[in-house]
């Protein structure tokens, strides 16, 4: 049947490579089907037949499993028992075979106290469409003059234009503190309707009882990242880079927390208000999160546009890509990171 299906779809026009794709076998086949030669199956089944020479018996399996519900043993992994028998003179099998014989009875579980690791799944994804939608926040070390001490910067990224809409910088960590910090960012950006989503990790200043009854009294919507993933609060992340590598962060620790908060002030004022942002098409955060970069993003395609057609030569294709970004996710689902992905292959 094969062949003749072959055959038909050669008629047709059909390659043979293709039409035995296809079907599902080697074009070799078709040769040798043709000619007649032995189809019969030559593999050596007796040989995947047999019984292996080191497979335990039943007997050598039941031993293994009451061994290791002994008292002695109840308690302990293979990798523990195994050696122990060895010290008595007992070999029974390898630590492999005796997780094998475990996991077919359904007892390979944690032993002793320890508990299962627990699986914490990815936070929700948010998607801000404009300023004052999302922020993110988290705090980092700055160095004292006084060896072993830090002052801590607590500091507030608006994750739509990137802006930094509160900053504080304390000697210790507390809820209170951020509490504080938050309630202040809020009447600065007049806040005043709920549903802003504040993202951070999962630090005790971030999830303490004070800056928990704020975040409700606001009509703010927390959210946490998964313990020890960095990634998930990836914004604040970056902005604490782009502070510590700034060329004009101090190389010597800061002498006191009045000078520690000079310098931050400075560099807010700058990061605002002259950095441009790769990620936002290169405006700086307050122009996008008061919405003047419609205008800038305009101007350039015109300015653009009219340089290719002064010198149309001298372009191979389209100008550069100036269109505003209208949606930022932070942890964006994976068919949403997907599209991004091949958004960025494409451009």
């Amino acid at each position: 049947m094969a062949i003749k299906l072959i055959d038909e779809a050669m008629e047709a026009g059909a390659r043979q490579t293709k039409a035995c794709e296809i079907v599902g076998i080697d074009p070799r086949t078709l040769r040798r089907w043709k000619t007649g030669q032995e189809t019969a199956d030559k593999r050596k089944m007796a040989a995947a037949q047999r019984t292996p020479a080191n497979k335990l018996s039943e007997a050598e399996r039941e031993q293994i499993i009451q061994t290791c519900n002994l008292p002695e043993y109840k308690s302990l992994p293979p990798s523990q028992i195994v050696p122990m028998l060895a010290d008595e003179g007992i070999y029974l099998a390898s630590e492999s075979s005796f997780y094998r014989i475990l996991r077919a009875a359904d007892q390979v579980n944690r032993r002793g106290r320890a508990e299962q690791p627990k699986v914490h799944p990815k936070p929700k994804g948010f998607n801000a469409t404009g300023p004052n939608q999302l922020w993110s926040w988290d705090i980092t070390y700055l160095a004292s003059a006084l060896r072993g001490s830090f002052y801590y910067l607590y500091l507030i990224e608006d994750v739509f234009s990137r802006k930094i809409v509160g900053w504080e910088i304390h000697e210790r960590e507390s809820a209170a503190h951020a509490s504080e910090l938050i309630r202040k960012a809020c009447l600065a950006e007049s806040i005043h309707e709920e549903g802003l989503v504040l993202h951070s990790d999962n630090g005790s200043p971030m999830k303490g009882a004070t800056m928990l009854a704020t975040l409700q009294k606001l009509g703010v919507v927390p959210s946490f990242s998964r313990p020890s993933v960095s990634n998930d609060n990836a914004y604040s992340e970056s902005l604490f880079h782009t502070l510590k590598y700034a060329p004009s962060f101090p190389n010597q620790p800061f002498q006191s927390l009045e000078a520690a908060r000079a310098w931050v002030h400075e560099f807010v004022q700058w990061y605002n208000q002259h950095h441009r942002h790769s990620a936002i098409r290169y405006v700086t955060p307050n122009q996008r999160h008061e919405g003047q970069d419609h205008a800038i993003l305009e101007q350039r395609k015109k300015v653009y546009a009219a340089a290719r057609a002064r010198h149309p030569a001298r372009w191979s294709g389209a100008i550069r890509n100036w269109n505003r970004i209208d949606n930022v996710w932070l942890n964006p689902p994976k068919e949403v990171r997907a599209e991004e992905q091949q958004r960025a292959r494409n451009a």
